[in-house]
């Protein structure tokens, strides 16, 4: 078993409530008010800018969030009114509406003609795939000493692999590039309105065209496969191709960038788990679960919404009231994980809530896995001297609700 760690310390907190999900002190200290509301607020009124609603932090409570049929997903559902509790243009809304903020029975539908492009076997053969990318990235960033981590390794790799699964062309690659840039950064601030009004439509409509060249021109790809994909009689329309690419982009790279970023640092901060994982590469799978757990990038999942008044712990939620259930807060609770504040990559057993849970289960949980476990080995067998570059407190967590990730990761390699 691995000493436990020692937490680093931090200020008295000065809780106020609603929880400001995008305050500064929040952000960086997010484990210890978990802590606090688990015990003093299990469910917590919380706001991001305007937009309020309750959340959950016990693990109970959020897995059993995810099975309760009085909450929906869809928002229209439980209000009557918009979908989306904030106005969206128009011709951006479809990317939005897709499947993770749906309810069976149309969740269902979309999920099944998606599987049918997920396959085990088809993420199994991206495995020779990921190892040579992860070598060629190492290749060049090596060369180079001192680089931004998350630049140079942990976003090419879910970019270039969800490119291939696509099957975007290489002469696409500038824009599928610059559609990745504005889903990840341009998403915050003021620079939001940019990318609503003017780099988002461009975006989609270079989806759509790429959608059409691939129903005149079908190759062996998870985009062809979805255009064919059939059930029953049953396939997507030309908007939800659209939003399911939208979906997969989104997912298919920004957790795992992230995950992966957020596992190097972790292990550098837990040395003696580096040098478990170094000496036998079989524990890589548990300590990746293990990551996942401590301090996965996904802290939360979307709203569910209220369809009658509920009581939860005493607390009265409204009909059409927002619920979110707090997965990083459950990951940390210590009626579920024995010493949760220890950092194990032995752990056994682990049932973390980080891929969800329920029908909403991560669909790409699998390639998530694989895609990290063979990032860290290669890394950390080629590197063994891998150390951050800066002091561990010029590292800038963004401002995200539901995330726990770093803006960057600069370290040194090689040596």
């Amino acid at each position: 078993m691995a000493a436990p760690a020692m937490p680093a310390a931090a200020p008295p907190l000065d809780v106020k409530l609603p929880l400001n999900l995008l305050d500064g002190d929040f952000v960086r200290n997010k484990y210890a008010y978990y802590e606090w509301i688990r015990e003093n607020a299990p469910v917590c009124p919380a706001r991001v800018s305007l937009i309020r609603f309750q959340v959950l932090s016990r693990y109970d409570d959020c897995a059993a969030l995810t099975k309760d049929e009085r909450f929906v997903r869809n928002r229209t559902k439980a209000t009557g009114g918009s979908r989306f509790p904030f106005p969206l243009p128009k011709r951006i809304q479809l990317i939005a509406e897709s499947m993770i903020t749906e309810d069976d029975p149309e969740h269902r539908r979309l999920r099944n003609l998606v599987n049918q492009a997920f396959k085990p076997g088809a993420i199994a053969k991206l495995e020779p795939t990921i190892e040579e990318l992860t070598h060629r990235l190492l290749d060049d960033a090596e060369k180079r000493g001192r680089v931004d981590l998350m630049s140079a390794y942990a976003l090419p790799i879910p970019v270039t692999v969800i490119q291939r699964m696509l099957g975007v062309p290489e002469g696409d690659m500038p824009r599928f590039k610059d559609t990745v840039k504005y889903v990840s950064d341009g998403m915050s601030g003021w620079r939001i309105l940019r990318t609503l009004l003017w780099d988002m439509p461009g975006s989609i409509q270079f989806t759509r065209d790429m959608i059409a060249r691939k129903r005149t021109d079908p190759q062996d790809d998870m985009l062809t496969a979805l255009i064919q994909a059939e059930e029953a009689g049953d396939r997507l329309s030309e908007d939800e191709l659209v939003s399911m690419c939208f979906l997969l982009i989104i997912a298919g790279y920004e957790t795992t960038s992230h995950l992966i970023t957020n596992a190097v640092l972790t292990l550098l901060q837990h040395p003696d788990q580096r040098e478990l994982l170094r000496a036998d590469d079989d524990r890589m799978p548990s300590a990746v679960e293990e990551i996942l757990r401590f301090r996965g990038p996904v802290q939360a999942s979307k709203p569910v919404w209220a369809m009658e008044d509920v009581e939860w712990h005493g607390v009265r939620i409204k009909k059409g009231a927002g619920v979110m259930p707090l997965y990083g807060a459950g990951n940390h609770d210590p009626r579920a994980f024995d010493t949760p504040e220890r950092f194990d990559v032995l752990r056994n057993p682990n049932h973390h809530l980080s891929f969800g849970h329920g029908l909403h289960y991560c669909l790409g949980a699998q390639l998530a896995r694989l895609e990290t476990r063979i990032a860290l080995k290669n890394l950390l067998q080629r590197n063994p001297n891998l150390r951050l570059a800066v002091p561990e407190s010029e590292l800038v967590l963004q401002k995200l609700p539901g995330w726990h990730r770093y803006a960057s990761l600069p370290v040194v390699l090689g040596d």
